[in-house]
């Protein structure tokens, strides 16, 4: 009785594999969808020959943003569709969030619930854990902040729009984050300096030469189409002030690369306080970690005083799949909330 999970998104497919509740198996591939859905297609069939046959199929997106798309209603409809023809063979459901599951059939009539609502279906998952919890995804782009009480999703925002006006969605991720966007100066050599406006280093530049970047995080190119090396690193963060590696030692690298860590850090931070000061949930409420960037989560744990809990620690899961099991919370949570979906209308979802 196995139930996958996937998470389409915009540069990413993730999918998670549940037999009889348990997670057994959960995988990342790379998929950017700018050039084009081939990237999305051909992941899909990498994924679908690691995961195996499914009783069901379940599907959540935030691809629809992608800029392939004219617009997220676009977006939705094209992915779905995908979806439904690359998963053949079993049922589908897409993830409605609020909505519930709905079959693929019925996309168009549920654009804003399916749009960008897998943060909602890992929510969903910790609220059935724990009565009271403030839920952060940190990913290779965005970081998810939930505010969890009464075993119920409390969010003030839904939408992506939504979301970003009450704090629950920072545009900041462990990878793709741009280095430009998460600060616009930066000490070095005692007095401060303004960063480059270019895409010369990203996020994941910060954490490898910081020693801070989970193996297997960073599927994407560089910023300058060189190797994921500290020195390369390094010489892409020089240039982001203008500089090259050459100007300074390593240490001094290590010592910008630690700044602009805790800009982002704060960042997430000045979230988390955002949302817990407008939500019914206690500042020393637990902090419930995912993503490939959980341990930065757990940093934001110590500092607001809450106790940290790792996400897959909530999960039925293998020991060999716990770490991805988070770095794809989505498609887990899906796979493991198949169960609240009643199986008299499973042939509905097939034939619709």
């Amino acid at each position: 009785m196995s139930d996958i999970g996937w998470d389409i998104g915009g540069v990413h497919l993730k999918a998670a594999r549940a037999e009889n509740g348990r997670i057994v198996d959960a995988v990342q591939i790379a998929a950017p969808l700018r050039a084009g859905l081939e990237p999305l297609i051909k992941a899909f069939g990498q994924a679908k020959a690691r995961m195996g046959p499914a009783r069901r199929h379940l599907v959540t997106m935030t691809a629809e943003l992608a800029d392939t798309f004219t617009s997220r209603a676009e977006g939705v409809e094209r992915i779905a569709t995908l979806a439904a023809r690359e998963l053949n063979g079993a049922p589908i459901w897409l993830y409605a969030g609020r909505a519930g599951f709905v079959p693929v059939a019925q996309a168009g009539a549920h654009i804003a619930d399916i749009a960008s609502a897998n943060w909602h279906a890992s929510a969903a998952l910790v609220a059935r854990r724990c009565e009271q919890a403030l839920f952060i995804d940190m990913g290779s782009t965005t970081t998810d902040i939930v505010p969890v009480a009464g075993g119920k999703v409390i969010a003030r925002g839904y939408t992506d729009a939504e979301r970003l006006t009450a704090g629950e969605l920072v545009y900041t991720g462990l990878v793709r984050g741009f280095v430009m966007a998460t600060a616009n100066r930066a000490p070095f050599d005692g007095g401060w300096t303004t960063l480059v406006n270019e895409n010369f280093a990203n996020m994941a530049d910060v954490h490898r030469i910081l020693g801070s970047l989970p193996e297997g995080a960073d599927q994407m190119g560089t910023a300058d189409g060189r190797e994921k090396t500290v020195p390369a690193s390094c010489a892409r963060l020089a240039r982001m002030i203008g500089r090259d590696a050459a100007d300074a030692n390593v240490a001094i690298w290590e010592k910008l690369a630690a700044w602009l860590a805790e800009a982002q850090l704060r960042a997430i931070t000045d979230g988390a306080m955002q949302v817990t000061c407008a939500a019914q949930v206690s500042r020393h409420a637990p902090i419930v970690g995912a993503g490939i960037g959980a341990g930065v989560v757990a940093e934001v744990a110590r500092r607001l005083g809450g106790r940290f809990i790792a996400f897959e620690s909530l999960l039925d899961v293998v020991p060999e799949a716990r770490a991805a099991a988070s770095h794809c919370a989505p498609a887990a949570a899906l796979a493991l909330l198949a169960s609240s979906i009643p199986m008299p209308l499973v042939q509905e979802a097939a034939t619709n």
